[in-house]
């Protein structure tokens, strides 16, 4: 099936921002934004062409300012494709940071951990992801893009580092994006373990495809939320889901902090 990508442009409201570095803050992160210095909002569904989504914890809003010197534009909530949106209408919001010049992309997510030396509250930095969507934002053409390297090896370093600085616990692995809605299976996170997953969403990877398909730079990070189906005994409700984002948050505020304030 032959999707057709309709290009997303900045409102004239938005053509004085100029954001170097994009944040799209996934289930409970959206209070980053506290850490800016903001300067202006925009809601999403004010911006032709651009999806909003329902899923309680998203705000629906960009929200531009500064981190240190550096100028940044925050989304807060995406769009998934369990809500009935096509790969390019989820991606949408790439392709709008991308037009308004941004050069790094911080994609965060809240994600089950699969990899059982991990914690749930600690950060993973994705290092590679499995695309189990059944889908790609680039369909529609020949759109042979190399992804031997789709999450920044320059940046990794430098977050890893800056965590180590910090005194922040943050893992590197292989995120498996997933369609959702529900979660996933027992049997389903077993066969995630074999395929090599550390964790498991139901975001990140189309944008992060389309991403290196305009050229960004990009940096991925997953909260563990919660132990994937068959991994611990309790009951998976996103409202937990969104108390563990929110308590973590803090941690990665301090980790975009420490590395984006003297990024030149």
């Amino acid at each position: 099936m032959m999707e057709q990508s309709r290009p997303v442009n900045p409102p004239h409201s938005m053509s004085d921002w100029q954001p170097r570095v994009g944040i799209i803050l996934g289930s409970g992160l959206g209070g980053f934004v506290d850490a800016m210095n903001v300067s202006a909002e925009m809601e999403y569904n004010a911006v032709p062409g651009l999806p909003a989504s329902v899923v309680p914890g998203y705000a629906g809003r960009f929200v531009y300012g500064r981190i240190g010197e550096v100028n940044v534009v925050a989304a807060q909530g995406r769009v998934h494709l369990y809500e009935g949106f096509t790969a390019s209408e989820v991606t949408a919001g790439v392709c709008l940071l991308a037009a308004m010049g941004v050069e790094l992309l911080i994609l965060t997510n809240a994600a089950g951990l699969v990899n059982e030396d991990f914690q749930v509250g600690d950060w993973m930095q994705i290092n590679d992801h499995l695309n189990l969507t059944g889908t790609s934002p680039l369909l529609g053409g020949c759109n042979f893009h190399d992804m031997s390297l789709v999450y920044s090896p320059d940046f990794r370093a430098k977050f890893s580092e800056a965590a180590k600085s910090e005194g922040i616990c943050l893992h590197e692995g292989v995120y498996a994006g997933m369609l959702g809605p529900q979660y996933e299976t027992p049997a389903e996170v077993r066969m995630l373990k074999i395929l090599g997953a550390d964790a498991v969403g139901m975001s990140t990877v189309l944008e992060a495809i389309q991403a290196r398909a305009l050229g960004l730079d990009v940096a991925g990070f997953s909260c563990l939320t919660n132990p994937a189906a068959g991994l611990g005994e309790c009951h998976l409700d996103h409202g937990d889901v969104l108390n563990v984002g929110q308590q973590a948050a803090g941690k990665m505020v301090k980790l975009l902090l420490s590395v984006l304030k003297d990024w030149s």
